[in-house]
């Protein structure tokens, strides 16, 4: 399994007023199964249901929030 490191800086207000972290499908593959993990306050993390769309070879992941995280994914 591969991972994605991303920081609370990495994501992006959009117009819906919620934030993302964007991908390319290269970076991550086509057709990977995707995990969304957040770091808590202890350190640890832990699996989220947060919203992944993608679109012309982007994959977004999104958050009400930005927050401390990584992206799991079979390479």
């Amino acid at each position: 399994m591969a991972q994605k490191f991303f920081s609370k800086e990495d994501f992006v207000k959009n117009t819906q007023e919620q934030y993302h972290v964007e991908y390319t499908s290269q970076e991550i593959g086509e057709g990977s199964n995707l995990t969304v993990e957040k770091k808590n306050e202890n350190g640890e993390y832990e699996v989220v249901q947060a919203q992944i769309h993608r679109h012309d070879g982007q994959i977004f992941i999104v958050w009400s929030e930005p927050f401390e995280g990584r992206l799991i994914f079979e390479k």
